[in-house]
């Protein structure tokens, strides 16, 4: 069970440091490991469209986003790589040395912009090899089956006039098909199984988000204003991956609220998250030092339904391994969880890359393997079965087999240091046993003060 005690969350650092990257190398392995897959499916040719919304396939590929146009990714089983993007994208490419054609194609760029320097889509297409006969698979940002939508693996959700070519192209509507899950199905997606460069990466990421949301808890009082609280303070300008959410009173009841004006009344619940490319970190909890700041009916409650929660999220913690069934994991956060306080929103946890959910294996019975390599975001969210009251402590972790580890520690001797250090933390400090494959990547590592005004009074198991 766990108890409130007084712990000092240390400064684990790495924010002044550079941002690690990823090498045109691994970006080429990662093109020919996409390759191999479509050879695998029988598909001969592979488009993967990306928008501003909906760009981690591409960027996971060639590091380049398409910001506010749109953008798509032509391969073929020959090596080829065509990439058409707008004007404005066409000063804004990726490294060159990765290998690839680009070709301007302007009704990808927005409203009202030069469209005379293009050919046709269908010119480009055809020209790119795409004919009668063709298989051709489709990537957007989701695959489905037949359970909700007809179609199954012919639902696409790339623009209608693309896919509608590409099955004129190919003659046969069954001739192109929903390939997403290349890159993010759960056993086996390329983007959820990460290098150790990757890794990196989201370290760097998650400590940016975990130092905004600390500074921002830190500053609630009553009387901030929402977007006073400095969740942007520390991010350094790194792309966003969700919108960010800073919220007081009733309005945590629509989740995904962005700051406003709003000032905090002392026993509000609050919720902060922020997220950038890699990371999400989010924390929620009362504006009170305490329980006799809240009101009648949560004095009684809120310290249940918190303490539950807190519960339910080191169970987790020490559930997930590499080798552990995502069902097991699923079924023992729900057996700790007190179903007369709360029911989470959506799953106990999800995968996480560039984008800040592709996937969760975390299902009822659910025979996915947690694996070496994957990124997986602690996310529970409860859902008060009583008074309106919040709680979460959402971090992401990384895992690791030896030889994983082993590489993060060579390449990135620092990473690796803050990472022992945070392991350190929630087992000497909160009581949370980790296996050895368990790599918490912020530096807010299971750090959950449930009352904003007192932030040295946190869980510990």
């Amino acid at each position: 069970m766990s108890s409130l005690k007084k712990v000092q969350l240390p400064d684990f650092g790495g924010d002044k440091e550079d941002c690690p990257i990823i090498s045109v190398e691994e970006y080429r392995r990662r093109i020919d490991a996409t390759v191999e897959r479509m050879e695998q499916a029988g598909l001969d040719f592979l488009a993967v469209y990306g928008d501003r919304e909906h760009f981690a396939n591409m960027t996971f590929l060639t590091g380049f986003d398409p910001r506010f146009e749109e953008a798509l990714l032509l391969l073929n089983r020959s090596g080829g790589r065509l990439l058409l993007v707008g004007n404005e994208c066409m000063g804004y490419l990726p490294d060159p040395a990765i290998g690839y054609t680009v070709e301007l194609f302007q009704d990808f760029s927005l409203m009202g912009q030069p469209r005379e320097r293009s050919k046709p889509l269908r010119a480009i297409l055809s020209g790119f090899g795409i004919g009668s006969g063709a298989k051709v698979g489709c990537v957007g940002w989701k695959y489905y089956d037949e359970k909700l939508l007809e179609g199954g693996q012919t639902a696409m959700d790339v623009p209608a006039y693309l896919a509608d070519l590409l099955r004129d192209l190919a003659g046969e509507r069954q001739a192109v098909r929903n390939a997403a899950s290349i890159f993010i199905d759960c056993d086996n997606g390329l983007r959820m199984t990460n290098s150790a460069d990757q890794i990196a990466m989201m370290e760097y990421a998650a400590i940016h988000t975990s130092l905004a949301v600390r500074a921002s808890v830190e500053r609630i009082k009553p009387g901030v204003r929402e977007c006073e609280l400095p969740m942007h303070a520390t991010a350094s300008g790194l792309p966003y991956c969700c919108h960010t959410m800073a919220v007081f009173g009733d309005k945590p009841r629509r989740g995904l609220s962005s700051p406003s004006g709003r000032r905090a009344k002392l026993g509000d619940p609050f919720v902060l998250a922020l997220g950038i490319w890699g990371s999400l970190t989010c924390r929620a909890g009362m504006v009170a030092g305490g329980p006799g700041d809240l009101s009648r009916d949560l004095k009684d409650f809120y310290p249940r339904l918190a303490g539950n929660y807190y519960d339910a999220a080191a169970t987790w913690y020490e559930k997930v391994k590499v080798g552990a069934s995502a069902g097991e994991v699923y079924a023992a956060v729900h057996a700790v969880r007190d179903d007369q306080l709360f029911d989470f929103a959506v799953n106990p946890g999800h995968l996480i890359g560039l984008d800040e959910w592709p996937h969760s294996p975390f299902q009822a019975g659910s025979s996915v393997r947690l694996r070496s390599g994957m990124a997986i975001q602690m996310d529970m969210i409860p859902v008060s079965k009583g008074p309106l009251c919040y709680s979460n402590v959402e971090d992401g972790i990384a895992l690791a087999d030896s030889t994983l580890r082993q590489e993060i520690a060579n390449r990135h001797p620092a990473c690796w240091k803050r990472i022992q250090a945070r392991r350190d933390f929630m087992t000497g400090k909160l009581g949370i046993i980790l296996d050895a494959g368990v790599l918490p990547l912020g530096n807010t590592p299971a750090w959950l003060c449930p009352y904003a005004m007192d932030t040295e009074t946190v869980f510990v198991k």
